[in-house]
């Protein structure tokens, strides 16, 4: 079932939406609906070149554990030469638009990271719930990524890379990173190869969401 919000600050139960996880259109993209919306493991998506949100909260979850995130030998070695170098926040905007442009991805049917999903997560940023990782390749912005971060959950929602292995390698930071400071999960959204490589694993949304309300 599939359900149309309307201005009120709220979402149906996502346990009634369809097997792919979708079971909400419309409402808005203001921080207090999305900082709702990722509370409850639900999470938009935004194609800007038409006008309905899509609201997903898929049962099964995939994430990535922080403490059991797989590391290549290749990609050992390249953190071990420190070829990169990291930083948090040091430049949203730049991943974000870099997320949104990188090989085309803008000009690609069902593009959803234009302008207003740029605009409410920079607006998050600004409250301090949307963080972004940059790779530096010495002063040259080489790849990143960005999400929502709310508790000890890291939500992530897009990456990329100008060189070879720079998301990758910004993954990895932040998984350190979480280890460093009482992290316990990467929302990784929708599962991939790649992803699933480096330690991604499946949950399901009562597991998940005991995560996401830890303290």
């Amino acid at each position: 079932m599939i359900f149309e919000l309307d201005n009120r600050l709220a979402f149906p139960d996502p346990h009634l939406g369809e097997p792919d996880g979708l079971f909400a259109v419309g409402g808005d993209l203001s921080a207090e609906r999305l900082l709702l919306a990722y509370s409850n493991g639900i999470f938009p998506w935004y194609s800007f070149r038409r006008e309905d949100i899509l609201w997903f909260c898929p049962m099964e979850r995939f994430v990535i554990f922080p403490d059991k995130i797989k590391i290549s030998h290749s990609m050992r070695s390249l953190m071990n030469h420190h070829t990169f170098q990291y930083s948090v926040n040091k430049d949203f905007s730049a991943v974000i638009n870099g997320c949104a442009t990188v090989n085309d991805r803008n000009k690609m049917d069902g593009a959803w990271l234009g302008p207003d999903i740029i605009e409410a997560y920079t607006r998050l940023h600004e409250l301090g719930f949307a963080t972004s990782i940059e790779t530096w390749h010495g002063d040259k912005l080489a790849g990143g990524l960005y999400g929502v971060s709310i508790g000890h959950c890291f939500f992530g929602e897009s990456m990329f890379s100008l060189e070879p292995n720079a998301s990758k390698a910004a993954l990895i930071f932040l998984s350190l990173l979480m280890n460093q400071n009482g992290g316990l999960m990467i929302d990784c959204q929708f599962e991939t190869e790649h992803l699933k490589s480096m330690g991604g694993e499946k949950i399901d949304y009562e597991q998940y969401m005991n995560i996401v309300k830890t303290e």
